[in-house]
């Protein structure tokens, strides 16, 4: 007898996936507006800053390039920082897998084009496969939109925020993340590994060159929860 595919998509799961990550996405708004404001700061035009945060769609890494951009750009310095900031893609990557090898492989890439830390966290607490990608899919969907959104209002409006930390706007993405991470757990096998990874990061942080903090802390937390007892296994239906 067939077994029932229970890894496909229908739009009512992408909704869902929208629907949860919406509320969350107001924060991304603010987040593009301040990428917008910096790139025309750095010399960017409006249409280079926008198809940055289409094509890229990768806010930390976008804001690190901005420090090297100029009339001459250096294309090895660049390149390096932007795999050291998102070397935590391949931890995702490799964390969400278990949800995936059933996929056919052209579906399997294309579910993590939109793949960021926020709709991988909340994706990850997931009760079903189906849920999960959902939340990976639909809920991508609805980052990349609110980034676009937001960078748009940066390049619209742009010339009048002349310093963008003066109103908090560098630590929005913090805060977001950290609540997305934590949110209302209180499972120890959640907290040691981040907590362990942030340590180790910001140790790297005061000793290590730039930006390998990112790599040290996503290798110390993928390590400690490695090392902890496994807990009880998610269902997959």
């Amino acid at each position: 007898m067939t077994q029932p595919d229970t890894s496909r998509l229908t739009l009512g799961h992408l909704a869902e996936g929208v629907r949860r990550m919406a509320p969350l996405s107001l924060f991304v708004i603010v987040f593009g507006l301040a990428f917008g404001v910096a790139a025309l700061q750095q010399g960017l035009s409006g249409l280079e800053t926008l198809l940055m945060s289409g094509l890229v769609f990768a806010g930390a890494a976008q804001f690190a390039t901005l420090e090297l951009w100029g009339e001459t750009i250096p294309l090895v310095p660049l390149v390096a920082i932007t795999l050291a900031i998102n070397a935590r893609h391949l931890l995702m990557g490799a964390a969400f897998y278990p949800h995936l090898r059933d996929l056919p492989a052209g579906r399997r890439y294309a579910s993590l084009i939109l793949l960021s830390d926020a709709n991988w966290a909340m994706a990850m607490g997931g009760r079903s496969r189906k849920e999960r990608l959902g939340i990976l899919v639909g809920g991508g969907f609805a980052l990349w939109t609110a980034w676009m959104i937001g960078t748009g209002l940066g390049v619209a409006f742009g010339s009048g925020i002349g310093d963008p930390e003066q109103f908090g706007l560098d630590a929005i993405m913090g805060c977001f993340l950290l609540a997305m991470l934590v949110g209302d757990k209180r499972d120890l096998s959640v907290l040691v590994p981040w907590g362990a990874a942030a340590l180790a990061a910001l140790a790297a942080m005061a000793w290590l060159p730039p930006h390998v903090h990112v790599i040290v802390g996503a290798l110390t937390g993928g390590l400690v929860g490695l090392l902890l007892p496994p807990s009880r296994k998610e269902a997959t239906p």
